[in-house]
């Protein structure tokens, strides 16, 4: 699974929040550090003001900040407020499904595992989670598999 790029700003834009607490941060502070589009976080910053998870300071020397802890701030529900869909596969959407096999198959359990898997492991982590020392050396407390390749990808083309 891919996260949007929308969820990927606002992952972003609250980690650098994260990591400012002690200051207001301006949307192209954020923009100019990762080179995303100024317009582009607006939006993203427009829709963390309304879930309540961030502060807006209109005026000449306003910004952003935190509105919420860190601790309080769920990545699991970060994720599931900006992904529009978690469709794996055609079989998730009943209106436009029309694979042959979905009335027998066990494709859409177990992608439906998988992803509930997925947001398993995110509900786990919090922003702080991801701003403390450990988490940057990789030492964290989150159970994370490796990511699997696939078989064939580790031969060599002749």
């Amino acid at each position: 699974m891919r996260l949007t790029d929308y969820s990927d700003y606002t992952l972003r834009t609250l980690m650098y929040l994260g990591s400012s607490r002690n200051r207001l941060v301006t949307i192209q502070d954020i923009a100019d550090l990762h080179g995303i589009s100024k317009n582009h976080l607006m939006k993203v910053v427009h829709q963390l003001g309304l879930s309540g998870m961030v502060e807006t300071v209109r005026g000449r020397n306003g910004g952003i900040r935190l509105k919420k802890e860190p601790m309080d701030i769920n990545i699991g529900e970060v994720v599931r407020n900006t992904e529009t869909d978690f469709y794996m596969a055609e079989c998730f959407d009943r209106e436009n499904n029309s694979c042959v096999y979905a009335p027998s198959c066990a494709l859409k359990g177990v992608l439906s595992s998988a992803t509930a898997a997925y947001l398993g492991v995110l509900d786990a982590v919090t922003l702080e989670d991801l701003l403390s020392k450990d988490a940057k050396r990789g030492n964290r407390n989150v159970a994370v598999s490796p990511i699997p390749t696939h078989p064939q990808a580790k031969r060599k083309k002749p």
